[in-house]
């Protein structure tokens, strides 16, 4: 994937399709992108065989800022929480026998990156 954009919102933006481009690869069906409400905001729902996933996506551009996955504070992790029942309240056609939150790292560094996934981190 080409990276056009720039700046915070656009190195999140190209973090996020790429983190969607390899869960896609790894046979996840995509089901939401950047599902928001009052609460915050969910980056991708997809489903793993039969399992509804809610996927944490975070991006880094350098070592400087640390690893992604330090950005994933307690506050953010009771707030995903959070969002998976008020997702379900939205989407009420929805219904998953198992869900999990799974957390993806992605990491831009010029035309290379790489994706680290971490499934059931909460």
């Amino acid at each position: 994937m080409e990276r056009t954009n720039t700046g915070r919102r656009g190195i999140g933006a190209t973090g996020e399709s790429l983190a969607v481009d390899w869960l896609v690869a790894k046979g996840y069906r995509i089901v939401d992108r950047n599902w928001r409400c009052r609460s915050g905001e969910v980056d991708v729902v997809a489903w793993d065989r039969g399992t509804l996933v809610f996927v944490e996506v975070k991006t880094r551009t350098g070592p400087t800022a640390g690893h992604p996955f330090e950005a994933i504070t307690p506050a953010k992790a009771a707030r995903l929480r959070q969002l998976v029942p008020q997702w379900f309240r939205e989407h009420p056609e929805t219904s998953a026998p198992f869900i999990r939150i799974d957390a993806v790292a992605v990491h831009l560094d010029g035309d290379r990156h790489g994706v680290e996934h971490v499934e059931g981190v909460l």
